[in-house]
């Protein structure tokens, strides 16, 4: 079979299904930004397609909309090459966001488009006017719809969807839920696990990046007091300074400065390490030196980290949030806390510290947890692949398409790129 995966940053959430079809011999392509993909690793047996990001687009609520729009034409035009190529897909995997899955039914309407459904926006119950620090203004109650808008044309441009967590799952429209697959990405247990001891005083943060939506303000508050009461702790935190999904900063500045300027001597630096972003390896060593494990979000989507962090049997403080109320039960495989509380996050972490003895249980059960719901090669990946067999035989909603030929564009065309770093044979998509 013909497989295509769309996704800005591939491999993104397709790292482990796509090798999985390359292995068994289908023929596997994938799209994504050219820029990134010279940074990501490689999945062996795929060949590499990739598109310009489009020109930057000015500010204002149509922004989000414009950008959508000005990549799912880059998208659309490339493929419609492909096509021409001689390359025409039985199944297409897109993520849902940045707009490249819009135009994807029009250039392939005999396949059958799965989407990556990670998030929804809704103005209440969501992250939007969680945090009293960050308001929700009118404003961004107002512009919560318009950034929805893509996501909602590219659903309605599909044939079903996958969403990562139950709550994920919660964020979207009722009338696309049926539509939409419970079914998490998948976690390598075999690899992430526990080995040797942890060190007795070690705490460990981790986060794509130190922001608000990860709970890094909350974290750093809590230190002066983790330290307070254990003089012997050292924390070790692991991401970098930019910003995912928090409001932006001015330039220049980092939460994390910003944070260490408003703390300044409470906090002891020589008994915290900022380690930025390190190898994988390396990161899941850290993992398994951890005495006490803190991770905290919005109701947003749920981090890799933390699935990753209990299957290597760490010792959990997490937030009272509902993604991980889906995941972690107080007490039993982990220790819940206000996300908002400083004191009560400190108190956590130093009673964790205290208490290893007692808490091992969690450590476990919280591996277990990971193994039954999360585990890749038996339960996620096998799931994946059966909703992929459910759609065999079912035709493919074949509506009206647009002139594949006229999407592609006089311009558009299949041409090998030049040599980018690592990846030296991704084809270049203009």
């Amino acid at each position: 079979m013909r497989f295509l995966f769309v996704h800005q940053n591939f491999p993104g959430q397709y790292r482990h299904l796509a090798a999985h079809y390359a292995r068994q011999g289908h023929d596997v392509v994938a799209v994504g930004e050219k820029a990134n993909l010279a940074r990501t690793a490689r999945v062996p047996g795929v060949r590499l397609l990739g598109y310009d990001a489009p020109s930057p687009v000015s500010g204002g609520w149509d922004a989000s909309v414009s950008r959508a729009i000005h990549r799912g034409r880059r998208v659309a035009a490339g493929c419609a090459q492909l096509r021409r190529a001689g390359f025409v897909p039985e199944v297409v995997f897109a993520h849902i966001g940045w707009g490249e899955a819009l135009f994807l039914k029009d250039v392939f309407p005999e396949a059958q488009i799965i989407l990556y459904c990670e998030f929804f926006y809704r103005s209440r119950g969501g992250d939007l006017g969680f945090d009293a620090e960050f308001p929700a203004t009118p404003e961004k109650l107002l512009h919560l719809r318009v950034m929805n808008a893509p996501l909602l044309m590219a659903l309605d441009a599909c044939d079903l969807g996958m969403a990562p967590t139950r709550w994920q799952h919660h964020q979207f429209p009722a009338a696309h839920k049926p539509r939409i697959a419970v079914i998490h990405d998948g976690i390598d247990t075999d690899l992430v696990r526990a080995s040797g001891a942890a060190e007795p005083e070690l705490i460990t943060y981790v986060a794509r990046n130190l922001e608000p939506y990860r709970g890094f303000h909350s974290f750093m508050r809590a230190i002066p007091e983790i330290q307070r009461r254990r003089p012997k702790a050292r924390i070790a935190i692991v991401g970098g300074d930019e910003v995912s999904y928090s409001p932006r900063l001015p330039a220049g500045q980092t939460y994390r400065s910003r944070l260490l300027a408003e703390l300044g001597e409470r906090i002891d630096l020589s008994r915290v390490e900022f380690l930025g972003r390190i190898p994988y390896q390396e990161y899941l060593g850290l993992l398994r030196r951890s005495a006490v494990h803190v991770y905290l979000t919005y109701p947003f989507v749920l981090s890799w980290s933390l699935l990753e962090a209990m299957s290597s049997g760490c010792l959990i403080v997490g937030s009272r949030t509902p993604p991980l109320e889906e995941v972690v039960r107080d007490g039993e495989s982990g220790l819940l806390v206000d996300f908002f509380s400083p004191e009560a996050i400190a108190e956590r972490v130093a009673y964790a510290l205290e208490h290893q003895a007692e808490l091992a249980p969690l450590r476990s059960r919280a591996r277990e947890t990971v193994v039954q719901r999360y585990d890749l090669k038996r339960v996620c990946l096998p799931a994946q692949l059966r909703l992929v067999d459910s759609l065999q035989g079912q035709r493919a909603d074949a509506r009206a398409a647009a002139d594949v030929e006229h999407l592609a564009g006089d311009k558009a065309r299949v041409a090998l790129g030049e040599e980018h770093d690592r990846a030296r044979d991704v084809v270049g998509l203009t």
